[in-house]
């Protein structure tokens, strides 16, 4: 597969928005569709590749998030999607004709996604320094996209050098702000034209915020990829029903989206037929006043007005001092015809 997208890729993450059910997350990738998603995110673990079972405090979430007091264990036994189930949701993505892959989380993942022609890789903002994880899933020459939430710059430098020293080209870097949900005024979204001009990648944003306003300014920064939670009912609940969108927002988002795609068109400065029709609306000279052969042409008989048939105003000047060669009504369009010499 190729990063060579006509238009923005919009991505539903179905992370742990299936409330333990595969009916659920059958249902949530039909949805996604339905929505105007083009692709389906796994994310493929178990609790125990993640983490261990431990309640130091090591091992407790803190920080301020909305899963404080938890257990990482806990916590990932909720959220993870069961591996017997991604069979079954890639075969319903392919069937739906949405494009479904997988964030790994350990070599073990690596391989049970390429049983299932995982097609794309997606690395998880806070797996962006795990070089040894990120080497192994580039070695199997598939399109490898990074989300950046905790990176610094040299944490980018060196997991897109990891991935093009395997020979993958085919790098998407997504702006990530780790924080769920994520304030608005932390998006930094000017950080796509840079990852784009900077590393070279294909730009986008993996987006934690609510609402629609960030994958908007996203697009219309260049943003290829859209990566947004989709859940078909907040009632489900789970770790991440909070900042996910449901099927009626996500399908707004789509919406904007596209017309925000068809905002930023091109540049071009060759007028449309319709904008060749609108310049009757513009100025140009007109005879104001009645006027009799010979009369000299002056600012108070020549103006430069709506509508746009007669000469252009910037021939104004040039015709002023000169004198008509023929009596003329008040409106007529002026033409070079009509202008004598001065003498």
């Amino acid at each position: 597969m190729k990063f060579n997208f006509e238009n923005v890729l919009i991505v539903a993450e179905l992370s742990a928005n299936h409330g333990g059910s595969i009916n659920t997350a059958i249902e949530t990738v039909k949805a996604a569709k339905k929505a105007g998603a083009d692709a389906i995110k796994l994310q493929t673990y178990t609790p125990d590749t993640m983490t261990i079972k431990c309640d130091s405090k090591d091992f407790i979430v803190t920080g301020g998030s909305i899963w404080d007091g938890r257990t990482f264990y806990d916590l990932y036994k909720e959220a993870y999607t069961p591996w017997e189930w991604h069979k079954e949701l890639f075969r319903v993505a392919k069937e739906e004709g949405l494009i479904c892959f997988s964030t790994p989380f350990d070599k073990t993942a690596v391989d049970y996604l390429e049983k299932l022609d995982n097609p794309i890789y997606k690395i998880a903002s806070f797996e962006i320094t795990d070089i040894p994880l990120i080497k192994y899933i580039a070695s199997k020459g598939k399109p490898v996209i990074l989300s950046t939430g905790i990176a610094n710059e040299e944490d980018i430098r060196l997991a897109i050098k990891t991935i093009k020293d395997e020979g993958v080209d085919e790098i998407a870097l997504l702006k990530c702000t780790s924080s769920y949900p994520a304030p608005l005024e932390q998006a930094n979204l000017l950080m796509i034209q840079d990852f784009k001009k900077k590393f070279g990648v294909v730009p986008g944003l993996s987006d934690h915020t609510l609402g629609k306003i960030a994958p908007i300014v996203a697009t219309t920064l260049g943003a290829k990829i859209i990566e947004k939670h989709f859940i078909i009912d907040k009632k489900i609940g789970g770790p991440d029903a909070s900042f996910s969108l449901n099927l009626d927002e996500f399908s707004k988002m789509v919406k904007v989206v596209r017309q925000a795609e068809l905002a930023i068109g091109e540049i071009n400065y060759n007028l449309t037929k319709n904008q060749k029709s609108s310049r009757a609306y513009s100025r140009s000279l007109y005879v104001v006043k009645d006027v009799v052969r010979g009369e000299i042409l002056s600012n108070e008989n020549v103006k430069s007005i709506r509508p746009g048939f007669g000469l252009h105003p910037n021939q104004l000047n040039m015709v002023l001092g000169k004198k008509f060669n023929n009596n003329y009504k008040k409106g007529t369009r002026m033409s070079l015809s009509m202008v004598g010499d001065s003498n």
